[in-house]
């Protein structure tokens, strides 16, 4: 069975009415980072409180399958040793005078045994979770926080514990609201309402259509985006899309081959999909992120690959992450709508 983009699909009232759910939540991911950024609040407030009256963590330990976003943002902050700990289990040394974190929005049994353990151990807890699910019941302790959650996002659940981390002077600036304008200003920029020809997403998901993506992101929470990004273009379309460093990406570039001048578009018959480079763009100007980006632009052209970029004009760190996340997640939809199965 063969696919095709049809392009016109985008502009089509009609079939974004049949995705209605999935755009309609790529467009509400302000408003819920403002709604869990609210409901929390007053928890934040005892645990900022409670955090003032005790001894600064001798290490922040973020367990859980969640924990990679988290360090991400805090390892080149955080003021004492950080360790993410995906497992379902603490390191050996954790004990009373850590800090261990938990991201859980679905409440899931996956994060409930590391909580359990932290509660055991008299490790110091925050937990960012449901408050009638099975990792709050195993929160209950003496050095134990839950910050209540309510709609199940990674990433607005991710930003109120940040917050928390922030005004414990544990993590960076995040500006809760910032990063709720930035998604705002993305939904706006990318609605499906936006003609083709001015909404960035849907001009993205039409050079992803016949390629295989390839995304990099030079900063460390860049790069944490192109792995979301890549993940979220495999579920759409089903082909391969790959995320790495610029060493894991490089020869893949370089193994393309040529662009043939005379290969037809419109021909028929099945053509090997070409890599396309997506770069994400937030901002860093380090020198390593510049050579690295540098190197895969230079790949890239000598083998007449496609190079798109996607920028962010976002204030913070969390905010920028935030902005390219759901830029990529836009043309992912819009790449998932102008499939078409013959």
């Amino acid at each position: 069975m063969a696919t095709w983009f049809d392009e016109s699909r985008l502009d089509d009232e009609e079939v974004w009415q049949r995705a209605d759910l999935r755009l309609r939540t790529l467009a509400e991911s302000g408003a819920r980072v403002r709604r869990e950024t609210t409901e929390a609040a007053e928890a934040i407030e005892l645990a900022v409180g409670r955090a003032a009256e005790q001894q600064r963590p001798r290490a922040v330990i973020a367990a859980g399958p969640d924990s990679r976003l988290l360090r991400a943002v805090l390892e080149p902050w955080c003021p004492v040793p950080f360790v993410a700990w995906p497992g379902p289990s603490l390191p050996g040394w954790a004990g009373g005078l850590d800090l261990v974190v938990v991201l859980a929005p679905d409440g899931g049994h996956s994060s409930a045994s590391a909580v359990a353990e932290a509660v055991r151990r008299g490790c110091q807890v925050v937990v960012a979770c449901p408050p009638t699910s099975m990792v709050a019941d195993h929160a209950g302790g003496r050095w134990s926080t839950i910050l209540p959650t309510v709609t199940g996002d990674q990433l607005a659940t991710a930003v109120v514990v940040l917050d928390y981390l922030e005004r414990v002077q544990l993590g960076p600036r995040v500006d809760t609201e910032r990063v709720a304008a930035a998604l705002d200003d993305v939904a706006l920029t990318c609605s499906p309402h936006r003609d083709l020809a001015v909404n960035p997403a849907k001009m993205l998901a039409i050079a992803l259509a016949d390629t295989t993506p390839v995304v990099w992101g030079g900063s460390v929470l860049a790069a944490r985006a192109a792995r979301r990004i890549a993940e979220s273009l495999r579920r759409a379309s089903g082909r391969s899309a790959l995320a790495g460093d610029a060493e894991h990406l490089l020869p893949l570039l370089e193994a393309a081959a040529p662009r043939d001048v005379f290969d037809d578009p419109f021909a028929h018959e099945p053509r090997e999909l070409r890599p396309m480079l997506l770069v994400l763009d937030d901002g860093s100007e380090e020198p390593v992120v510049r050579e690295d980006r540098g190197r895969l632009r230079a790949a890239a052209s000598d083998r007449g690959v496609r190079i798109e970029t996607l920028t962010t004009d976002a204030p913070t760190e969390v905010a920028r992450y935030a902005s390219l996340l759901l830029s990529g997640s836009y043309a992912a939809e819009y790449l998932r709508l102008g499939l078409v199965e013959d």
